[in-house]
């Protein structure tokens, strides 16, 4: 018999030992209790509710065109991230690769672009740029193919404009001798007006993907370089916490990117450098933000992001966890399913841009069949009705408003995917609008909990923890240690106030026992009788 024990083998005993230890001191604090008289069975008062949360819907993925929805379970499987977090990385990547070939017109005077707007609200940690990378992995070869196709072409261009500068320095440089011996000018002028019209133009080549970039680049980009692109981050951090959204540029960015998603022309004035143009540029955004720097967004700028319509514009998702059941898997030999989403990407990022002489994009008008626009009105309605007041969408009207925009954009977005000709038909209509009937139902359930005070979110988030753990652990009571450890309250004073909220609601107790504090739960919150 082998009597060395490695340090692994001593590291599981030891957390073994201290979790007995645990146990013990619990049953001991418990026991502590029910001398005293307490009868943590008996003597509970029914629960008050917590009416801080709305249960979130089921994402409906079977409303997914088939390859989409095939490609989104693949990944899924093998990911496991939030299912949602991984439908809107395919969404996204749709609207990325179709929203400069094609607009959408949902009834006479209503029209615009395809493009989507995407937001998951989500921790650090749940893998959405795992996620993004396998939706976007064709978008990216295609553009590293185009940068080398393009590399000799930027390398003319190079010497064109040090050639052209040198014309143009050396006709300065004559004007000035000329203008030193007082004689004329003329001449010289008019060749320098001629050869600043022959400036060589740069030439665009093709940039979909941005992930750190302010929305001042990001409208100089779509401008000069390439007029169709996406905002693809995890750490939307990076957005919705930048300077750029700080006190004095916050109207002007969240205006600028409103005009984007509209697909209208922006002019960009500038104090230090040329002015400049936007003209019907196409852009998509697919971002992660985590919760609190999400709320301390809506802090900093007060009722702009929705007053202004910027949260209107997007497709929000807030899905629960999957941390901590995400056991290994070895990575499948084969991906069949995301073979074909890919490569279907890679066909339609080769189609040619529609395009003028100026670089301005003409993308082609979708129109919806007979069908499709009576669904859509039906849904438009559906919708407009809730928007009363008392209605079920009057907290979120805002949002709620743009919805059969959305929907006829995703629509289109599914039409073309599928390799449609002709009018978008009922049945990218029909999925389109539930997909977008659940994000709309996702950002009724952020808004509704986003006008909690944080202490009784705090409240709610420890309660719904204490509940999950006490049935993993088959028990009715948690250390305060463990749940300050382990729970979503690591600051003391926060744990200890939403414990003190959730003992005058009769959902906890607190008992003590020497040094050790244990948190018992009503019973009845665990026979799953209450709420």
């Amino acid at each position: 018999m082998n009597d060395y024990i490695s340090e692994d083998q001593c590291a599981r005993l030891a957390a073994i030992n201290d979790a007995a230890k645990e146990r013990i001191e619990i049953n001991a604090a418990r026991d502590a209790f029910l001398n005293r008289g307490g009868d943590a069975n008996e003597e509970w008062p029914t629960p008050q509710p917590l009416t801080v949360s709305i249960e979130p819907l089921e994402y409906p993925v079977e409303a997914l065109p088939l390859c989409i929805r095939a490609a989104v379970e693949e990944v899924c499987g093998f990911v496991q991230a939030p299912l949602p977090m991984v439908a809107s990385s395919a969404i996204a990547a749709l609207s990325l690769s179709i929203q400069a070939l094609v607009d959408v017109e949902r009834a006479g005077r209503l029209a615009g672009p395809a493009s989507l707007f995407m937001l998951t609200i989500a921790e650090s940690g749940e893998r959405k740029s795992t996620s993004d990378a396998f939706f976007t992995a064709a978008v990216r070869e295609y553009q590293s193919e185009q940068q080398e196709l393009f590399t000799p072409v930027l390398k003319n261009f190079k010497a064109d404009i040090q050639a052209w500068e040198a014309k143009v320095g050396g006709i300065k440089e004559k004007i000035k001798q000329e203008a030193k011996s007082r004689k004329s000018t003329v001449t010289l002028e008019a060749d320098l007006r001629d050869i600043e019209n022959d400036k060589p133009e740069p030439p665009r080549v093709p940039r979909l993907i941005y992930a750190d970039v302010t929305p001042e680049a990001l409208a100089f980009s779509l401008a000069k370089q390439w007029p169709s692109g996406g905002v693809v981050s995890a750490e939307a951090g990076i957005v919705f916490g930048s300077h750029g959204m700080g006190p004095d540029s916050v109207m002007r960015n969240l205006a600028m990117l409103n005009q984007l998603w509209d697909g209208n022309t922006l002019t960009i004035d500038r104090r230090t450098s040329d002015s400049y143009a936007v003209h019907g540029a196409r852009l998509t955004v697919a971002l992660q933000v985590q919760e609190a720097t999400f709320r301390s967004f809506f802090k900093k700028t007060g009722t702009l992001a929705r007053g202004t319509g910027f949260m209107a514009r997007f497709l929000m998702a807030w899905p629960q966890s999957t941390q901590g059941t995400r056991l290994f898997k070895e990575a499948p030999e084969q991906w069949p399913h995301m073979a074909m989403f890919n490569q279907r990407i890679g066909e339609i990022l080769r189609t040619p841009v529609p395009m003028d002489d100026d670089g301005h994009l003409q993308p082609q008008m979708l129109t919806l069949s007979p069908d499709a626009k009576v669904a859509w009105i039906a849904f438009h309605d559906a919708v407009e009705v809730q928007l009363l007041d008392g209605g079920d969408l009057h907290d979120v009207r805002d949002v709620a408003s743009k919805s059969a925009d959305n929907a006829a954009r995703l629509a289109a977005l599914f039409h073309v995917f599928s390799g449609a000709t002709g009018p978008i038909g009922l049945d990218a209509l029909e999925s389109a609008s539930s997909i977008v009937a659940w994000y709309l139902s996702e950002s009724k359930r952020f808004f509704s909990e986003l006008a909690v005070p944080d202490d009784v979110m705090d409240a709610a988030k420890l309660d719904a923890w204490l509940i999950k753990r006490c049935g993993t652990q088959r028990t009715d009571a948690i250390s305060r240690r463990d749940a300050q450890n382990g729970g979503p309250l690591r600051n003391g004073d926060h744990l200890a106030a939403a414990l003190k909220a959730l003992t005058d609601l009769d959902r906890v107790r607190v008992a003590h026992a020497g040094k050790q504090i244990v948190i018992h739960v009503n019973p009845a919150l665990l026979d799953g009788g209450a709420k």
